[in-house]
């Protein structure tokens, strides 16, 4: 009997509710999302149209079920941030280390990088033992630390920061799409 393969393709409006399904745990039950109440399907897929249209919102498929996504969104506002995006995956509880978040960010990338952004930045609230390990794995560099920034479950928490080179640099660069 034939296996499925996961499969990874763009988000679209269709998505929402499973997407704030997958996100609403980390919200409610970890300090991992500073948000302190689930979005709604609705706020779900405002964000996805609003990531594609710039960027990219990409879901991850196992057996025709979405069980995580990844997107991109703009770094800053300044105009000469416009090659650097912020990067986000959320995987289903119970997903980790099954190599569906490799696969799912490594296609992110890829897309942004066609898209024309040359870096990719990623934060995540400490501690964070998976996510640092999975940006690690892809070559993500740590740049900093922002101590103590977060108040969420009656405590403080830090949010470290990675980058990355996704595609080469070229001077002056050609406006992303």
């Amino acid at each position: 009997m034939p296996v499925d393969t996961p499969m990874i393709r763009h988000a679209t409006s269709q998505d929402a509710a499973a997407c704030a399904a997958i996100y609403a745990p980390y919200v409610t039950d970890t300090i991992i999302s500073f948000e302190t109440t689930p979005p709604t399907p609705a706020e779900f897929a405002d964000r996805i149209a609003s990531a594609e249209e710039r960027h990219a919102w990409l879901v991850i498929e196992d057996a025709g079920r979405v069980v995580g996504y990844a997107y991109g969104q703009a770094f800053a506002a300044r105009a000469a941030y416009r090659w650097a995006c912020e990067t986000s995956i959320y995987l289903e509880l119970g997903r980790r280390r099954t190599g569906a978040g490799r696969a799912l960010y490594e296609a992110l990338l890829a897309r942004l990088a066609e898209r024309g952004y040359r870096r990719a930045i990623a934060g995540m609230t400490l501690p964070n033992d998976a996510s640092a390990a999975l940006h690690r794995a892809l070559g993500f560099e740590p740049v900093g630390v922002y101590r103590r920034v977060g108040w969420k479950n009656d405590a403080w928490h830090d949010v470290a920061w990675v980058q990355k080179t996704i595609a080469a640099d070229d001077d002056p660069p050609a406006e992303p799409r």
